[in-house]
């Protein structure tokens, strides 16, 4: 069973291997949507402007409430019917980024609240800006607080990257579909697809956790 498993694992790897090539791309992509976003969204939030507060809370909430999937539908095949077409790659990214920023919105938001009263104080005594003292003084504060959800956030957009196979992007998970339909060997490509979700997620888990212990968020 075991020179079963490793034979066909040797077989099946090179290809599997461009699934993940593709997971990992559009993870990154999504992830650098996902970020710019929420933190426009956090900004939002805090800017002290009531309708642009409000106008942040709505649609973060409005996008929390929209499973995944949807919103992808909606990127690949919505958009095209108001002259936007994208590819599937694109879609995909466009769409978990989107989907993934009403979450980063509020990591940041928890981050940039919790910062002490005092330092906004200090940092208006002496004559800072506004725009300084958010640049300067609260989000350095802030994304160390943040760190920690924001890392999980990551490793569950990692995951989550396998919902884009409902728009065709053969990533990872989808690749592994493609196999066992043609191969029947399900336990063994499913086994590995595991095992290739786990190599990918550890590393980014202890990558995270190393720089929490660095940054002195945990000991």
């Amino acid at each position: 069973m075991f020179d079963s498993f490793f034979s066909d694992a040797v077989e099946f790897f090179p290809v599997l291997m461009q699934g993940v090539l593709t997971t990992i791309a559009i993870t990154l992509a999504a992830l650098v949507i996902a970020t710019a976003m929420g933190l426009f969204w956090a900004l939002l939030r805090v800017s002290g402007i009531g309708w642009l507060a409000h106008s942040s809370r709505l649609l973060t909430n409005v996008i929390r409430g929209v499973p995944i999937v949807v919103v992808l539908f909606y990127m690949y095949f919505v958009l095209p019917d108001f002259g936007i077409s994208l590819s599937a790659f694109q879609a995909g990214a466009l769409g978990l980024g989107i989907a993934y920023s009403s979450y980063m919105a509020e990591v940041f938001r928890a981050g940039i609240d919790a910062v002490d009263v005092g330092q906004y104080e200090a940092a208006q005594s002496l004559g800072m800006s506004r725009t300084m003292l958010m640049r300067r003084v609260v989000l350095p504060q802030a994304f160390k607080i943040s760190l920690p959800p924001y890392g999980n956030n990551v490793v569950m957009m990692l995951k989550d990257s396998s919902q884009t196979a409902v728009i065709t992007v053969v990533e990872l998970s989808m690749q592994s579909k493609l196999i066992s339909a043609a191969t029947f060997k399900s336990a063994t490509i499913f086994t590995l697809v595991a095992l290739m979700y786990l190599a990918l997620s550890l590393p980014m888990m202890w990558g995270v956790g190393k720089l929490e212990r660095k940054m002195g968020v945990r000991k």
